[in-house]
């Protein structure tokens, strides 16, 4: 692990996550991202959770994937949070119950994050809450090439490199408290970025292609890559710069930041 700063926000696009009670545990998930049951995350999550509060884990979960994989979109650590967010309601706790906290940060960095997503300032590990953020509601498009970023290469490539120090979160947590999306847009920054451009270098095509695409404020490097996220002035400009993407043959959805969970729907 790295020290991480880090600024989240959720998107209302994806998974679907469904955990109803259940004479046994149950659990599926389609597609299966190349992992076992027993190594999925979201199922990681339930044994976890029930042994940490003695709890037998008769649930029935099913999770419907559409984030792609190896993306830098948090879909594995969506669907884990997911979880732990319906197993703490079903159990009666807070979802910012500390051992619950304490589950989720031993599942992976970014899980925290989403037992309340909305926008936050994260640090340590990128698993510790610094600052609860006020949310905006942008329409953003998604983009990401064939070509996939592993994030163990592409953290590699980073330590290999020439190590700048980090901007400080300072001026877009402004931009966001008073709510300025082009600010927001202007500031969105990376430094894993150019790690990322040389493992895989067609995203640096398509950040070209959404870039240019017009009613596109800003863009930014998901993660560890290889997803691509665009902040658009309208979600018309959103819908033509996923069309745009997809003429040249990449994978393209639009979607919007949002607020809460409440917002996700039950169970997402």
């Amino acid at each position: 692990y790295h020290d991480v700063t880090t600024v989240i926000h959720a998107l209302e696009f994806g998974d679907e996550v469904s955990v109803v009670p259940a004479s046994t545990l149950r659990f599926s998930c389609d597609p299966l991202p190349g992992v076992s049951v027993e190594a999925n995350l979201a199922y990681r999550a339930v044994l976890a959770a029930a042994e940490a509060f003695e709890c037998e884990p008769l649930v029935e979960v099913s999770i419907t994937k559409h984030i792609p994989h190896a993306a830098g979109l948090g879909g594995a650590s969506s669907d884990a949070g997911a979880v732990l967010r319906a197993l703490a309601s079903m159990w009666g706790l807070s979802p910012s119950e500390p051992r619950l906290v304490d589950v989720a940060r031993s599942l992976g960095a970014d899980v925290p994050f989403f037992l309340a997503p909305g926008a936050a300032l994260y640090t340590g590990r990128g698993d510790v809450l610094s600052a609860t953020l006020p949310p905006l509601s942008l329409p953003i498009v998604l983009a990401m090439p064939e070509q996939r970023c592993p994030t163990s290469e592409v953290y590699a490539a980073f330590d290999a490199g020439k190590q700048l120090p980090p901007e400080a979160p300072d001026e877009l947590v402004s931009a966001l408290g008073r709510g300025d999306a082009a600010a927001v847009a202007a500031l969105l920054r990376n430094n894993l970025a150019a790690a990322a451009l040389t493992v895989a270098p067609a995203m640096g095509d398509l950040l070209g292609v959404v870039r240019r695409s017009p009613g596109v404020l800003g863009t930014v490097v998901c993660g560890s890559g290889s997803a691509i996220a665009g902040v658009c002035a309208t979600m018309d400009a959103a819908t033509k710069a996923a069309e745009t993407v997809r003429a040249a043959g990449s994978w393209s959805t639009v979607t919007r930041t949002v607020a809460s969970p409440h917002e996700l729907g039950d169970g997402k």
